[in-house]
């Protein structure tokens, strides 16, 4: 190797190592302490998705067990269920928002300072603050449930005819006589405000 190419090389590895070990200025460090602040309800959605996710196939799973039990029994045996399992997304939800509340301050604010500027962050955090921000946020599930309304109005029907296409094609590879219940309906749109 080169003495100019070993030179560059070193210089190249102390400027990488003095920019990953530098501290933000602690105006940037203040931005990003309340950044990283008002995103903690994040944490607690990531918490809900992450222990949730599984537990929708798992109650089919044991809906579908529960025919198994003698009709007596069933009632009590899926109220006992549902404990648990509302036991188990309450201390679990719980548990990893405690982990993502611990490693978000880190995580976070190491990711913000390497991909925003001072005045970057500063713009981001007047959004966050802002009157029409909280009103986006605020309105943000009503946004999304008039779309899928919408989106279920038109294509519902469609989907409902493939639905039972489908229903039907999986009954004759089984062997089965195809259900007589209609498929599920969407959802009827909510009454629309004036």
């Amino acid at each position: 190797m080169s003495r100019k190419l070993g030179l560059a090389l070193a210089v190249s590895l102390a400027l990488a190592a003095g920019t990953a070990l530098a501290e933000p200025s602690p105006a940037k460090k203040a931005l990003i302490d309340k950044l990283v602040q008002l995103q903690q309800p994040q944490a607690e959605l990531l918490a809900r998705n992450i222990v949730q996710q599984p537990i929708g196939p798992l109650m089919q799973s044991a809906g579908q067990a529960l025919q198994q039990v003698p009709a007596e029994k069933r009632e009590a045996t899926a109220k006992a269920m549902e404990a648990e399992i509302k036991k188990f997304v309450d201390d679990n939800v719980a548990y990893v928002k405690d982990k993502a509340a611990r490693m978000a301050p880190t995580t976070t604010a190491a990711f913000l300072d390497e991909r925003f500027t001072e005045d970057e962050l500063k713009q981001v955090l007047a959004w966050f603050e802002s009157p029409v921000s909280k009103k986006f946020g605020q309105t943000q599930m009503e946004l999304n449930k008039a779309l899928l309304d919408k989106v279920l109005g038109e294509a519902g029907p469609t989907l409902q005819d493939r639905f039972k296409a489908l229903h039907a094609s999986l009954a004759k590879q089984l062997g089965i006589p195809a259900p007589t219940a209609s498929a599920p309906k969407p959802a009827a749109p909510a009454p629309t405000k004036k």
